[in-house]
């Protein structure tokens, strides 16, 4: 019995808002953080991410940590044994399946840190992000400003043509911007 109580406790924590406001920045923190104390720290991210290394997770500000970069959310399972803390970036490009990883990750007493874009570039919830955060016990929005007035940004604008829903990009590609911005540009392609 006293050993069941003793067992480590897991949960879930989410970073999401747009692009722009410091949620890698915010994940490196943490995971810095928990390195420091000398727990063990895995990070992972989408594959697909390459805009600035192959395997380090990087910020906008160019902070990196070392991470894996993995094909699908059922690999981490693979990676991730004797940890105490995962750290899981840009998991809005991951496969509905990150939500029950990081559950059974949370289950067996780990610490998961997930950062994500909450909407993609139409203003619509982003992949398994909903989900995430449904199922997380802390979320964190963190927000940009917006570069055409100045208010808190939310929402990732994208400058470019493409109607694909993933267009890796950075400033050349998207900016950030409020609800007001979002919605005159909204109403103007009407």
């Amino acid at each position: 019995m006293f050993l069941e109580s003793a067992k480590k406790a897991g949960w879930i924590e989410v970073i999401c808002g747009s692009m722009f406001s410091g949620k890698t920045e915010e994940l490196i923190r943490r995971l810095k953080r928990a390195t420091f104390a000398n727990q063990r720290v895995e990070i992972f991210k989408p594959m697909l991410d390459v805009r600035y290394s192959l395997a380090d997770v990087v910020s906008h500000d160019s902070n990196k940590i070392r991470s894996t970069p993995v094909e699908s959310s059922s690999s981490i399972l693979l990676y991730a044994v004797n940890v105490d803390v995962v750290g899981v970036d840009e998991a809005q490009f991951f496969d509905p399946g990150i939500v029950e990883v990081c559950q059974r990750l949370a289950a067996d007493g780990v610490r998961v840190i997930v950062a994500g874009l909450d909407m993609d570039y139409l203003g619509k919830p982003f992949g398994p992000m909903p989900n995430l955060m449904a199922v997380s016990e802390y979320v964190t929005k963190v927000h940009a400003i917006c570069v055409r007035c100045g208010n808190l940004a939310h929402h990732s604008h994208r400058l470019t043509k493409s109607d694909k829903l993933v267009v890796l990009g950075e400033k050349e590609s998207y900016e950030p911007i409020c609800r007001h911005c979002f919605n005159a540009l909204t109403e103007q392609k009407l």
